[in-house]
């Protein structure tokens, strides 16, 4: 099994040490280049769609699959991307799925055809399942575990965190120019990224390059894969398919889950590990990212509908709007760090938590007159929320894991991530079709779906209680 590990990099600084600097400041600065890009490249799209429909004549049903393939491909290759840089080797597999994520947002900015953008965009997607894990595992095997490495995974999770809001924003702008640009400018910054990634990014050490040959568990792939994309497009289909439909693809991965699970418990050497499964602290991880993302997703596809429908508000002023929720960009490698070093990981993701719950709570009694003033408090809160919750998460995701399974970690958390944003856009979605049905006005039909993200978000304070009664258990015994 080939391990990376930093013995080819600069030497690590000593544990007491949270700073820094020469070569491992370089690597970090590129992941977290990569993390940004492949944030920036989800959230520049839902601006840009009326744009690329209007020039490629996309119909409805096509128009959404600009999205919904990246999903596809995003989230159900991203547990399988995690393994394979397990053990093909990170610094491999991260540079790969960079170029190819370079080639396929080239080619989608060519397109002439729907065809040619929905394969680039589900091409892309698939690259980034595989690139994702890959950098967070190198953070987690460069950087020591301590201080410095929770310092590293902050500063990498908030900048990531930071994409998703400013692509909104960067959309906006580049559609100005052009919807290709959507797809060019990626290009550009992928290409400065792999070329500094060739030196900085550590080989692997010698005498770690095991090879795939008796350990890779093809039919576990494979199956888990099937179900994962099963899984995706039943949710992600719910709120416009056929009934018979959504019910066969949720059968169907649920079957292809209870192979995989037969599968894992024979094989040799399992994809997932069941036992792994079994570690309730990260499955906590597991879950509080879903419940924010979902969230999260639901809160904005109501806020962009409110914004432009209902106000008669532009994209340009859409994304201008939501720019304060970048303020992680700022505060997560700033005073997040600060705070987890003095309360601990869980008190500090319960509060990120609490502060979603609050931005989607502030925003219930919308009307159609209010003006930006009286919505800037929710989008700040939201902005606090991913500022305390996104980065510990991710620390909480990959703390007391072997560095052989660093990219399984990593895998299933982006998974979740995935899960949960398809899960609460699919259910806010489904719960504003039935309210629309049901209420008077938009803006009231807006309020009643509010409560799904409002659900979710309660879910996940819940369940950071837990992890702070158990860690402070775990400190009293």
């Amino acid at each position: 099994m080939t391990t990376d590990t930093a013995a080819t990099a600069a030497p690590t600084p000593p544990q007491r040490d949270a700073r820094l600097r020469g070569r491992a400041l370089g690597l970090l600065i590129v992941l977290c280049g990569a993390a940004f890009l492949e944030g920036v490249d989800v959230g520049m799209f839902g601006v840009a769609l009326p744009a690329i429909r209007a020039d490629l004549g996309l119909a409805v049903g096509e128009l959404q699959w600009v999205v919904s393939a990246y999903i596809l491909g995003y989230g159900g290759f991203m547990l399988l991307g995690g393994r394979t840089a397990d053990l093909l080797g990170r610094r491999r597999v991260f540079l790969v799925s960079l170029g190819v994520f370079i080639v396929f947002s080239g080619l989608g900015g060519l397109a002439t055809e729907p065809w040619m953008l929905l394969t680039a965009r589900a091409a892309t997607g698939i690259a980034a399942a595989f690139m994702m894990p890959a950098g967070l595992s190198i953070i987690t095997t460069s950087f020591e575990e301590g201080p410095l490495r929770t310092r590293a995974l902050l500063i990498y999770a908030g900048i990531g965190a930071a994409g998703f809001s400013l692509g909104l924003v960067t959309g906006g702008l580049l559609t100005m120019l052009g919807w290709r640009w959507v797809f060019f400018a990626p290009v550009l910054v992928s290409v400065v990224l792999l070329v500094l990634a060739i030196p900085l990014v550590p080989r692997p050490a010698e005498g770690s390059t095991g090879t795939l040959r008796g350990r890779a568990d093809v039919a576990g792939a494979v199956t888990v894969t099937a179900a994962f994309l099963a899984l995706i497009l039943a949710v992600e289909q719910s709120s416009h398919a056929d009934p018979p439909v959504t019910i066969a693809l949720f059968t169907g991965s649920v079957a292809l889950f209870g192979a995989f699970v037969a599968i894992e418990r024979r094989a040799r050497h399992p994809l997932v590990p069941l036992s792994f499964l079994r570690r309730m602290p990260l499955l906590r991880a597991y879950a509080g990212a879903a419940m924010l993302a979902a969230g999260f997703l639901g809160f904005q596809f109501l806020v962009v509908l409110v914004l432009q429908e209902q106000l008669g508000w532009t994209s340009l002023q859409t994304s201008l709007a939501m720019l304060v929720l970048g303020i992680d960009a700022i505060l997560a490698p700033t005073l997040t760090p600060r705070l987890v070093a003095r309360f601990g990981l869980w008190p500090v993701i319960l509060g990120g938590l609490a502060f979603a719950t609050a931005s989607f709570l502030l925003l219930l009694p919308v009307a159609p007159d209010w003006t930006y003033a009286a919505m800037f408090p929710s989008f700040l809160a939201l902005g606090l929320a991913f500022t305390f919750a996104y980065g510990p998460l991710t620390v909480a995701a990959t703390d007391g894991v072997s560095d052989d399974d660093q990219g399984l970690s990593g895998g299933l958390l982006y998974t979740a991530f995935q899960f949960g944003a398809a899960i609460g856009l699919a259910a806010t979605s489904a719960a504003l079709t039935l309210a629309s049905e049901a209420a008077a006005d938009p803006i009231e039909a807006t309020r009643m779906a509010l409560t799904v993200p409002i659900g979710m978000s309660v879910i996940g304070v819940v369940i950071a209680i837990a992890g702070v009664l158990t860690s402070r258990r775990r400190r009293a015994g």
